[in-house]
């Protein structure tokens, strides 16, 4: 299709070309371009940039400039209005068409209504399509027509996008309220059973909870993408699932599916790529706590974050990095998701243990030596079983890809997990403890390793520590006489005032020195 095709099948109120560039340029697909990374070559490409609206004009342009240079179609931003005659600017310069979508049309949303377009681009185009929300009530009135009972259509945010008014079908308080105030009204049970809903293939059904009606209920997705889910009251009362139940919720799922992709303009559900999912998770912000129900991970099984490192790597190789850790990763785990994230990629999956995990990763690596860089490190972290989880599980993963950086000297493994590198965690957790708390630290040690010509003193000590206090030990590691030991311990005790008698007063030291190490 014709990007001038695509921008009138989707409608003004969802997307518009900015300046004056033709848009006559056959688009062939989509993809999501992080800003962070580099441009890559995207021939008939219409390129997503979700993260442009911090980005300077002059940064813009030279993505736009960038994009123009590797045969792009066009890059779909995001702008406010006082920045139009500005991007306007830009597509005129670059010869670039700039699109502008909506603020209230979801970036995952816009994709999938343009992969539907795309993929439908042999039919005859219609004209812009402006059907409204009546076809989810229709569907939902026939369903309840079947169930004898009240049905809803939702979307992910919980708003009842379409309710059913047959005469006589059965309702409860819960769904009366939900209607007149056109959102789900909170429960204790809300969040287990939309988790459950959005990871089912099929119907399911809750039964009789209180003054609740029993429900049937099923999502609505297109492909692997999560849309909603249809709740219908089944006037039967508890009994299971009937396979005409089963068939009618499936086929209703799939004609809602179809009609949300076709009409952006029926609801404002926040939807985002998956990329744009594991990127929530990272941070920890904005988390609406069905992040793992709708990437497709179970929470009873838990997730494990991997954060891929390779030295030195600028923009391009990340970019590959990521692209080549997602192609082979995905023909063995197909929920796996990956993003390139502060100069590292990071991908999460199901997992039950670190274990697990690491049998994954394991072959990924000669290849990732071989096609991006050598020297590459895996940190493993989780499992996470919460959506909140995630965060402290890319911190940890820092962690471990930071102290197996600082300990590259040494036999330092390729897959660092916490338990290959807890010792190095537990110095540097206590150096952050030291620097922090002064009343932690003894002054003597400090006034002695600030003193001009005390570094055999220091350095005496710590190895005398190492070794559980064995003189001997100590020499024949320092190269000195074992008189030397002592003569340099002595001076510590009696000139500088360093107390050594207890065990605990041993380990304090030890840890000092140690922290202050280089």
């Amino acid at each position: 299709m014709t990007l001038g095709e695509l921008i009138e099948q989707l409608g003004p109120r969802t997307i518009a070309s900015i300046g004056a560039p033709g848009t006559r340029v056959t688009v062939t697909g989509t993809e999501f371009l992080d800003i962070a990374d580099e441009v890559p070559d995207a021939p008939g490409t219409l390129l997503l940039a979700p993260s442009t609206a911090s980005l300077s004009t002059a940064r813009l342009a030279a993505v736009a400039a960038g994009a123009a240079e590797r045969g792009a179609a066009g890059l779909a931003v995001k702008c406010s209005s006082d920045r139009i005659p500005a991007l306007a600017a830009i597509a005129e310069s670059s010869g670039l068409p700039l699109l502008r979508v909506a603020d209230r049309i979801s970036w995952r949303l816009l994709d999938a209504q343009l992969t539907h377009l795309l993929g439908e681009a042999e039919a005859p185009l219609a004209g812009p399509q402006d059907r409204g929300a009546e076809p989810l009530f229709a569907l939902a009135n026939e369903l309840a027509e079947f169930f004898g009972g009240s049905v809803a259509i939702e979307d992910l945010s919980r708003n009842i996008l379409a309710y059913s008014s047959v005469p006589g079908q059965l309702i409860d308080a819960l769904r009366t309220h939900g209607i007149l105030a056109r959102q789900v009204p909170a429960s204790p049970y809300n969040d287990d059973q939309y988790r459950t809903v959005l990871r089912s293939e099929g119907a399911i059904k809750y039964p009789r909870l209180g003054e609740e009606e029993p429900r049937v209920a099923v999502a609505i997705k297109a492909g692997a993408l999560p849309l909603g889910s249809i709740w219908a009251i089944d006037a039967a009362g508890e009994g299971p699932v009937t396979p005409e139940q089963d068939e009618r919720m499936r086929r209703a799922s799939a004609l809602a599916g179809a009609h949300l992709l076709d009409d952006l303009r029926a609801h404002s559900t926040n939807q985002r790529p998956r990329e744009d999912r594991l990127r929530t998770l990272l941070t920890g912000i904005d988390l609406t706590g069905t992040e793992f129900a709708e990437l497709g991970i179970p929470e009873e099984r838990g997730a494990v974050l991997l954060g891929f490192d390779v030295p030195g790597a600028g923009p391009t190789a990340i970019a590959q990095l990521r692209s080549t850790v997602i192609r082979h990763l995905v023909l063995h785990r197909p929920d796996a998701v990956a993003v390139a994230h502060r100069g590292r990629v990071y991908t999460l999956f199901a997992a039950g243990d670190v274990d697990e995990a690491v049998t994954v990763a394991r072959p990924l690596l000669p290849l990732i030596d071989r096609l991006v860089g050598e020297g590459t490190r895996v940190a493993v972290a989780g499992p996470a079983h919460r959506s909140g989880d995630v965060a402290g599980a890319r911190e940890l993963a820092d962690r471990l890809l930071g102290a197996a950086a600082r300990g590259a000297g040494s036999a330092m493994p390729c897959i660092v997990t916490a338990a290959n590198v807890r010792p190095s965690l537990v110095v540097e957790r206590v150096a952050e403890l030291f620097a922090a708390a002064a009343e932690l630290r003894d002054p003597a040690l400090d006034a002695l390793s600030e003193a001009e010509g005390t570094r055999p003193i220091v350095e005496t000590l710590l190895v005398w520590l190492e070794c559980f206090g064995n003189v001997a030990q100590t020499a024949e590691r320092l190269d000195v006489h074992q008189n030397t030991v002592r003569h340099r311990l002595r001076r510590a005790s009696e000139t500088h005032g360093i107390k050594l008698e207890l065990a605990d007063e041993r380990l304090a030291a030890w840890l000092q020195l140690r922290a202050n190490a280089p």
